[in-house]
């Protein structure tokens, strides 16, 4: 079974871009329906938006400072 270490993309980053779709497909239905509630949806759109980019920027400097960190230390 692989290690949550070994995936390369974080599980935190898929949440989030899952949750940014669902709340844009929320929002649309939201000004559909006529509700100034889908104001709020493309809020949180942006959040977790911002979140994924945040986890998986995170990821790939990590990924990027592995090698330099067995170097030095062999």
């Amino acid at each position: 079974m692989p290690s949550a270490t070994s995936s390369p993309v974080p599980r935190l980053a898929i949440w989030a871009s899952v949750l940014c779709v669902l709340a844009v497909a929320a929002a649309v239905v939201s000004f559909v329906q006529g509700s100034w509630l889908g104001v709020v949806w493309i809020l949180m759109a942006g959040v977790s938006s911002n979140m994924a980019w945040f986890y998986l920027r995170k990821a790939k400097l990590e990924r990027a400072a592995r090698p330099e960190r067995t170097a030095a230390a062999g």
